[in-house]
């Protein structure tokens, strides 16, 4: 039996846009709240590094959930420009 062809309809096809527009935003608030975590009842940070082993943890993950998360959510608000765009075209 031949492959069929999709269905064209007048909706625009799910990119990934909402999930990248959620996870972004979800990862990058997870940085965020670890981070005020740290500052305010994990001993805090000096030149050093954290104070405490807990401190450590947010501030690792602090460092790494922030600049991902904001890629993430930085490339799903330009999809989703991009596609409002082709949306006002078409």
């Amino acid at each position: 039996m031949p492959a069929r062809a999709p269905i064209q309809n007048s909706m625009q096809p799910d990119d990934g846009t909402r999930q990248l527009l959620q996870w972004g935003g979800s990862i990058l608030g997870s940085g965020i709240l670890a981070g005020i975590l740290l500052i305010t009842l994990l001993g805090g940070y000096s030149a050093t590094g954290a104070k405490t082993n807990a401190g450590w943890f947010a501030l690792i993950l602090t460092l790494s959930c922030i600049p991902f998360g904001g890629l993430l959510l930085g490339l799903g608000v330009a999809k989703w420009f991009r596609n409002r765009r082709i949306a006002r075209r078409g």
